[in-house]
């Protein structure tokens, strides 16, 4: 019975994830835990495609004190729950990962509510660098650049956006790409400025990310990673990769 109940879901399209249960979340993952880990990431990002744009300024779920915050997301948390629902074994060990891995040490819960969001992460480039969200893998994908850093770090290696075409066959679905912000372009000075997900299917390479912003709202979207690098407000791009289920933890 739960075979025929997934294989419905599966045709589902992917809008409405917020409504998921944690039930049908359960059967997908189960379904789906032979898969690669990227492709399970990526399948995560997929079911979100079309969530409304939160625009909260702290993030509905930090305002919330909560993990599971899926009706309204931000490339951020988008980010955050699509890993931790492919990493996880089920939905209590999907929560059980986001307190490890939005945070720069560990999320401490009482009565299922956060008591310590102070400590999430913040700024997509700490995210990268604290070596919980995969390994860097920037240097791997052809020629980088160094360009000015900011919040104490001096220097910043990025593919730029007229190399990001040259080696896009190299990258996998569940990469995480981190958008790099142009020096000095940033009231608070952070140098990642957006953040999406690959998807790969035959010959195209797919952006999976929540387009829009605080004050506009928008939703998430998949579109060609080149006509998003054509025209993307960024310098360039760093990016990430969680290899094996072997190397989830730090």
């Amino acid at each position: 019975m739960y075979k025929l109940i997934l294989f419905f879901l599966f045709l589902l399209p992917p809008t409405g994830f917020a409504f998921m249960s944690d039930t049908d979340i359960a059967l997908f993952q189960e379904e789906l835990a032979d898969r690669p880990l990227g492709e399970r990431i990526a399948f995560w990002a997929e079911k979100f495609l079309d969530t409304p744009y939160d625009t909260d300024p702290l993030g509905e779920y930090v305002r919330g004190k909560v993990i599971a915050a899926d009706e309204r997301v931000d490339c951020m948390y988008l980010t955050f729950r699509a890993a931790e629902l492919a990493i996880g074994k089920d939905p209590a060990d999907a929560l059980l990962v986001a307190l490890d891995k939005r945070f720069k040490e560990k999320g401490r819960t009482e009565n299922g509510k956060i008591l310590n969001y102070e400590d999430r992460f913040e700024y997509g480039e700490d995210m990268l660098e604290s070596g919980k969200w995969g390994r860097e893998i920037t240097l791997e994908l052809g020629e980088t650049d160094v360009i000015q850093g900011s919040r104490r770090k001096r220097k910043v290696v990025i593919v730029t956006g007229r190399n990001i075409m040259k080696n896009i066959d190299l990258l996998m679905s569940g990469d995480i790409v981190f958008f790099v912000n142009f020096p000095g372009k940033t009231a608070r000075g952070e140098i990642v400025g957006h953040i999406g997900f690959i998807k790969k299917e035959t010959d195209n390479v797919y952006l999976i990310h929540a387009s829009g912003s605080k004050n506009k709202g928008g939703k998430v979207k998949k579109v060609l990673f080149s006509d998003y690098a054509a025209t993307m407000p960024f310098i360039g791009i760093r990016v990430s990769r969680f290899e094996t289920d072997k190397t989830l933890s730090k």
